[in-house]
Parts: structure tokens; sequence; C-alpha cells
């Protein structure tokens, strides 16, 4: 009887495995976009001169990491044609020059020659106001602890500003936008919750001035991937930038041109 059940249990797992189907899931693709990572930072007390573009393309979706976009030709002129290029290190899709000149309320615009396809944005230099100080509170939640600090900087009267700011420490950082819409000519503060951070870590915060285009376009990623997305993390919907595809507009490309003047604080904390 003993053999009998060996049998038929042998039988049935047999019948089970011989049923077995591999079933391949079908994963829309498209063909590649450019990626561009192109923020032009003039750190206040600095000439501004070394910058750097990045340009990828987008990637597969059980693939991680971006390929480089290499062998484009890529620069910059502002509105008095004063022309500034970028030259690749390598094929690593990142391009550099050293001579570039920062201006205040300059208009400058981005050239990207990708595939023999042109690809354009233009902003102007945004100016920002100093970071001023920054607050530390230590809490507890559901026994975690907790450091907070703010990063406040006072809002220029009667202008229409929007920024961009982050926190980067060694374990944590954060990003975010704000505009003074409800604040303007007020004092006003970037905020940082960390578990991570401890005594005596060093905390980066850099503020930027930015336009109401890359408030808006920052405000939907962030509201989309939460503070610490990266640049190119996979988005729940495609946010498109202000890089318009001159020569074929239904390529367009993701990321955004940005111009900005940035004022940076560093802080111990206590």
């Amino acid at each position: 009887m003993r053999s009998f059940c060996y049998i038929i249990g042998l039988i049935l797992s047999l019948a089970c495995w011989s049923c077995e189907e591999v079933v391949e899931v079908d994963v829309d693709t498209a063909p590649p976009r450019l990626v561009a990572e192109a923020s032009i930072n003039w750190t206040t007390d600095t000439d501004g001169r070394l910058q750097r573009i990045t340009l990828t393309q987008t990637t597969p979706y059980f693939e991680s990491l971006p390929s480089p976009a290499t062998g484009a030709t890529v620069y910059i002129e502002n509105t008095e044609g004063q022309r500034y290029d970028f030259i690749e290190d390598g094929t690593s899709g990142i391009y550099t020059s050293d001579e570039f000149t920062a201006q205040l309320d300059m208009s400058y615009t981005l050239s990207i020659q990708y595939q023999e396809e042109l690809y354009q944005a233009t902003e102007s230099m945004v100016t920002v106001t100093d970071l001023a100080y920054i607050t530390q509170n230590d809490g507890s939640v559901f026994s975690n602890d907790y450091i907070e600090l703010k990063a406040y900087f006072k809002d220029p009267v009667e202008e229409e500003n929007y920024y961009f700011y982050k926190f980067e420490a060694p374990n944590d950082h954060t990003i975010n936008v704000t505009e003074d819409r409800l604040l303007n000519g007020n004092e006003m503060f970037g905020i940082f919750v960390s578990e991570e951070i401890k005594k005596g870590d060093q905390v980066k915060v850099s503020l930027y001035g930015v336009s109401k285009q890359y408030y808006n376009y920052m405000y939907t990623l962030i509201s989309q991937s939460g503070e610490s997305m990266g640049p190119f993390i996979t988005q729940p919907a495609t946010v498109k930038g202000n890089i318009l595809n001159i020569s074929n507009p239904e390529n367009f490309a993701l990321g955004f041109f940005r111009v900005s003047q940035e004022d940076t604080y560093t802080y111990v904390v206590d």
C-alpha cells in the first residue's frame, strides 16, 4: 500500500511539473530619449567658470543605470553672443567648460546637437538672497530620535521669487522648492528633518534662485517621487522640462536647463 501511494504521488508530481508553463510578460518599450542634467550654478563669491552638464539616455524598464549620451556637441550662448563650449570627458556623457562667465539677469541658451537632432532651452540667471542663519531642534516620535534643521533667509520686498534648496549630510539629504506668494518680503526657511544625522555631522545647505517654470517643474517631480528623489529617478508620469527638440518636436528631451545664483552654508550639528 505504501509503495502504491508513493507511485501515485510521483505520478501527480510529474503531471504538475509537465503542466508548468513559462509566461513571458511583454513590457512596452520606447525609443530612448535624451536626458539632460543641465544646472548652471554660480556660487556667491566664486567666479563660476567651471560648469558641468550630464547627458544620458532613458533605459528599458528592467535596467537600473542610465547609459551616457556620448558624442554630442554642447554649448551655451548668452544674449551678447558669447559662446561657451562644453567638452565631453571621454565617453562619459559628462560635458564640462572651465570658461563660463556668470552674469546676473543675463539670458542664456543651451544647445545640444545629438544624433543629428538639435535640442535647445533658454533661461536667465536668477539672483538669490543670502542664507542668514540655521536653527536646530532635537525631538523624538514613537521612540525615534530626529534632528530638525531650518535654514532662514530674507525674501526681497515687492518681488516674485521662487527658490530651490538642498540639505546634504553624510547619510541623508533632502531637496525642495518654495515660493514667496504668501510671505513676500518676510523671513522664510527651508526645512530638513532626519533620523540619520548625528552630533558632529556637517550639513551643507544650498539655496538657489529659480524661475517660475523651474519651480513648477520641480514641484511636480517632488510631488510624484518625494524629497529624496534623484534627478533621473523613474517617474510615474512623464514630466516635460524646458528642453525642446527643434529638429523633431515629438522626440522631446527629459530634464531641465537652469541658470541660478547659489548661496551655501555649512552647519555642524550640535
